[in-house]
């Protein structure tokens, strides 16, 4: 897996995605299975959820001084995805 991960001690997690992936969507799925121990069949489908933007912010990007980001709740999850692929995730409920 080509994307980059940290754990923060105040339980965020950090990752950095590939923009040039074919389905960012599937990036974040990915994700949130691995941090719930679950196969990604077992969560709600993302397309469902926030249909295909994340898809448009990589593939047709703003300008970089845009510093466009979307953030949505998906399976407990409060998550943040900027254009250039760094993306936080936040449990809902946990920690603030």
């Amino acid at each position: 897996m080509s994307d980059r991960s940290r754990r923060e001690d105040d339980g965020v997690v950090y990752r950095t995605f590939d923009v040039d992936e074919a389905d960012p969507n599937v990036s974040v799925a990915r994700t949130v299975a691995e941090l719930e121990n679950v196969e990604t069949e077992e969560l709600t489908p993302l397309y469902g959820c926030i249909d295909h933007i994340l898809e448009h912010v990589f593939s047709d990007p703003p300008v970089p001084a845009a510093e466009a980001q979307i953030t949505f709740s998906y399976e407990g999850y409060r998550i943040t995805v900027e254009q250039d692929g760094n993306a936080v995730f936040r449990k809902q409920g946990g920690r603030e």
